[in-house]
């Protein structure tokens, strides 16, 4: 553990443990800090971000330090984040990590305070942020949805979407934001779930009514009546 402490020199292995260790650290400082702090960067690049120009930075400004070893330590945080962003490709629970699903703010027209607290945000940004979209009336949302990216999605409910369909005296219909359930050939178990529907279903309907296997499904969706919508491409 020597690499923790000051020292005179210092081996390659030991720029790199000091590099893993201080990567791991400030991915879980920034996880801590939350998704506000990292504002439209996602929580890779935003480490990466910083940690390399804090890295690059000292040699330049101090003329006792090498380039030796800040060139190493960048070499090895361009390896750790290219297989960070392979893994976020190809694991779920690493995605869930570093792109964690979107928190409802508002949903039918009521905010959800507790996921306002725990995105740490204020109803003054949340109103300034709906201003924006040129939102008036929160109550007028189906939903509003924090991003990963720290950006605020709305989505108004369909009987104030213009031209409304009260202006012609028609039943609305129910909002509805379809769910993923499967990327890149992957099914996503929890929205299914919440779907109530099993994998089961899920691969009936892709053999029988898209006539394609599951590996071969780049994105597949669902509406609220259980309606898939697949696409299919190279991967």
């Amino acid at each position: 553990m020597e690499f923790f402490h000051a020292q005179e020199t210092l081996t390659a292995m030991q720029w790199i443990l000091r590099a893993v260790v201080s990567y791991i650290f400030l991915l879980i400082v920034v996880k801590a800090m939350g998704q506000r702090s990292i504002s439209q960067l996602s929580l890779l690049d935003f480490a990466v971000a910083i940690t390399i120009g804090n890295i690059i930075a000292h040699p330049l400004s101090d003329e006792g330090l090498g380039l030796k070893g800040s060139m190493i330590t960048m070499v090895a945080l361009t390896i750790l984040y290219s297989a960070s962003v392979f893994a976020v490709l190809k694991s779920g629970r690493v995605r869930n990590f570093v792109l964690p699903r979107p928190v409802p703010l508002v949903d039918r027209g009521q905010l959800v305070y507790p996921n306002l607290k725990k995105a740490r945000i204020s109803i003054d940004y949340l109103l300034s942020e709906a201003r924006k979209a040129k939102i008036e009336d929160l109550q007028k949302l189906s939903l509003a949805l924090w991003e990963p990216d720290g950006t605020i999605s709305f989505f108004e409910s369909p009987q104030y979407q213009g031209p409304t369909r009260s202006d012609f005296n028609m039943a609305p219909e129910p909002f509805d934001l379809p769910e993923v359930v499967v990327r890149e050939g992957k099914i996503d178990r929890q929205a299914l779930r919440q779907a109530e529907k099993d994998e089961a279903w899920l691969l009936s309907v892709l053999k029988e009514e898209h006539y394609v296997q599951l590996q071969d499904v780049l994105l597949a969706t669902m509406d609220r009546s259980g309606r898939v919508k697949v696409f299919v491409g190279g991967r």
